[in-house]
């Protein structure tokens, strides 16, 4: 098969990818400078109909392709990249596969031209914080690529040292689901004392959406702005002392811990 004249391949074409994708699309990216390499073929007819070019596995198409984003699961990654070294090896090379650190991929694909992202579920509608890491290799130019990239999926930082990505793996990339745990508690609780589960959705979703952005637009740090919702003896007051007494933010800090010392486990797990 003749090589694509194709800017950019995923190798892998999931979630992340689809979200990528997507918004790289809304910023006005043709589809055809697209391609997947996505083994299933429903996933692969589901990219179609975006108007990108598909293939089930890498091969010589690729050979012109100058810029690569890993977006498969960690377990089968060794066994891909490998297959594909012989084609995509030239290029720049995008991970945001989980877990493997940047050794690893620079021996798997011989290439030092690699960037590291750590995203987050939120990327799906935009609003993704992704933590980013460059070996020395990488170009500056090339860095303002993948930051327009990942600015398509919402905010992005760099970290100067990779082993970082495990504390913004611990914050932001599990940080959803701790979001996500604490509604589930405010709904039930708002159930419990009468609300219908509609109802106390709406509340508990709609209050953390606006204290976030609140947070977010304000100037003034987290504490300052708990500080002016909680006057002493008041409902607000009663609630964080019940918190406290719970040691709640403690167990928050230690939840966060918990998620950087699997990080570190699974980096050491899939390096091998």
């Amino acid at each position: 098969m003749p090589a694509m004249n194709t800017d950019l391949a995923f190798i892998g074409g999931g979630n992340m990818a689809s979200a990528i994708i997507g918004g790289l699309l809304r910023q006005g990216m043709a589809p055809a400078h697209i391609c997947v390499v996505e083994p299933l073929a429903e996933a692969r007819a589901r990219l179609e109909k975006q108007g990108v070019r598909t293939l089930a596995e890498a091969g010589p198409a690729l050979a012109n392709v100058e810029r690569v984003i890993w977006a498969i699961k960690p377990q089968i990654f060794p066994e891909v990249a490998r297959a594909a070294r012989a084609h995509v090896g030239g290029a720049l090379h995008l991970s945001v596969a989980a877990g493997i650190r940047s050794d690893s991929l620079a021996q798997w694909l011989g290439s030092e031209r690699i960037v590291r992202a750590m995203p987050n579920t939120p990327a799906l509608v935009g609003l993704g914080q992704t933590g980013l890491f460059a070996r020395p290799a990488v170009l500056a130019e090339e860095r303002a690529w993948v930051e327009a990239v990942m600015a398509t999926t919402g905010a992005y930082l760099w970290v100067d040292r990779e082993s970082l990505l495990d504390a913004v793996t611990a914050i932001s990339g599990s940080g959803p689901a701790y979001v996500f745990y604490f509604i589930e508690a405010l709904v039930a609780a708002g159930e419990k004392m009468g609300l219908s589960a509609a109802q106390a959705h709406q509340l508990a979703v709609g209050t953390f959406v606006g204290a976030a952005t609140l947070a977010q637009q304000s100037d003034e740090p987290p504490a300052v702005l708990r500080e002016r919702v909680t006057s002493k003896g008041g409902t607000t007051y009663a609630a964080l002392t019940q918190l406290e007494a719970q040691a709640v933010g403690q167990a928050i800090a230690q939840a966060a811990e918990a998620a950087r010392a699997r990080a570190q486990e699974l980096g050491d797990a899939f390096g091998n």
